[in-house]
């Protein structure tokens, strides 16, 4: 597949996943979200005590919010993505309630003022995952080059539904993996470049 061949079909798969995810509705959303925050705090203790960056949600994603203000509580430091410039890696800044913030691309609102973080792991949304871990964003690659760019890779943990799977992103040289991914149904690591599920939610 050519490079603009690429660029069509991803844009084409992003706006199928994200439409279907916005029309799931509200009650659904919530059980999902109460599912993943289940399997995260399970399955990662760490994360009480790290310094965590997540993403303000957007257009259905999944909302960090709620397990983010737990996780605070006892003792994580957390984070929110800035957007510096185009084809710039982003920088973190640190968030809690009453942080000043301003409105970025997307219409996502960000940390104004407030100190730079280097976080240590990061809950990544994504609008499609595959097999192998690869992520499908909106598009602008700024998570890509953002972690290419920093000293230490923090550990990445992708966050999303089951109904965004795909076969495959048609990975390029630039497209970063992530270490986990953590839908509805459990935890899958990538182990071999392959994505394995690790644990599942018993109903």
């Amino acid at each position: 597949m050519h490079a603009d061949q690429l660029k069509a079909w991803r844009k084409r798969e992003r706006e199928r996943l994200v439409a279907a995810r916005a029309a799931l509705d509200h009650a659904t959303l919530e059980r999902y979200r109460h599912a993943i925050d289940a399997h995260l705090a399970r399955s990662f203790p760490g994360l009480a005590s790290a310094k965590l960056a997540f993403c303000w949600p957007i257009k259905g994603e999944y909302d960090a919010r709620h397990l983010i203000k737990t996780l605070r509580e006892r003792g994580a430091l957390t984070a929110l993505p800035v957007v510096i410039a185009p084809k710039q890696p982003l920088v973190f800044r640190e968030w809690h309630p009453g942080v000043e913030m301003a409105m970025g691309p997307l219409d996502i609102p960000y940390p104004v003022n407030s100190p730079e973080v280097v976080p240590e792991a990061v809950l990544l949304p994504m609008n499609g995952w595959d097999a192998a871990g690869y992520r499908l964003g909106y598009g602008g690659g700024f998570f890509d080059r953002t972690l290419s760019n920093l000293s230490t890779k923090p550990a990445v943990i992708g966050v999303t539904y089951e109904m965004a799977g795909m076969d495959t992103i048609h990975p390029q040289s630039w497209d970063i993996p992530v270490d986990w991914v953590v839908t509805e149904r459990g935890v899958y690591r990538r182990d071999q470049n392959k994505l394995v599920l690790l644990s599942e939610r018993q109903d």
